[in-house]
């Protein structure tokens, strides 16, 4: 039998001059039901890559380990780090290889730079600044919409990205119980703990 696909989810992902920033709330609905409260939607894949999840649980950490075991695998073959659009077009091809009910982002750095893709249920690859996806991201799309511009650093990208993460909770019932984020500089990945974002929170 199919997993239930869990409805709701906001995940936000920002391209910003110095790395890239990731945020999300941390409810997992099912109707009108809270199915959990502390849903894990960021996942670190390596020290330079970060992908977000939205749809059905099971596919989605169906995907992140097979993600996380090719490229691996592609990592150790080619004797080098993969780049980001390698490791979408990657994730692309397995989700072409059969129907998994997930959206995801996947972002980082690599030597050309910060880099971020949403792909689709399909396989569908598209590169962007910023995007947004789940049942809130008509809300956190006004934010996005209203405050990013091209020279944004990853601090004022993490402001951002809390403060649209925010505003889909206050609009979108099938979102809240918290925050996730994580930024992707020249240092790696940083998942922020809860006093990092609260000092973030507290500020807007």
């Amino acid at each position: 039998m199919k997993d239930k696909i869990l409805e709701g989810t906001t995940t936000v992902g920002i391209t910003c001059r110095d790395g890239v920033v990731f945020a999300s709330e941390r409810r997992a609905s099912m109707g009108n039901l809270v199915a959990h409260k502390v849903a894990e939607k960021i996942f670190k894949i390596n020290n330079h890559i970060v992908t977000t999840i939205a749809g059905s649980v099971g596919d989605a950490q169906n995907l992140m380990k097979i993600i996380d075991a090719e490229i691996s695998l592609y990592e150790m073959r080619n004797g080098d780090d993969i780049s980001i659009k390698a490791a979408a077009s990657l994730t692309a091809n397995i989700l072409r290889s059969g129907p998994l009910y997930v959206q995801t982002l996947l972002g980082g750095m690599d030597s050309s730079g910060p880099c971020l893709y949403s792909l689709d249920p399909a396989g569908g690859m598209i590169k962007d600044d910023y995007i947004s996806t789940g049942s809130g991201s008509i809300v956190a799309y006004g934010v996005l919409e209203d405050r990013y511009h091209a020279d944004l650093s990853v601090d004022e990208g993490l402001e951002i990205g809390l403060r649209a993460i925010k505003a889909a909770t206050e609009r979108d019932t099938y979102s809240g119980n918290g925050y996730l984020v994580a930024k992707v500089d020249k240092n790696g990945v940083e998942m922020l703990d809860d006093e990092n974002i609260n000092k973030i929170i507290a500020k807007i």
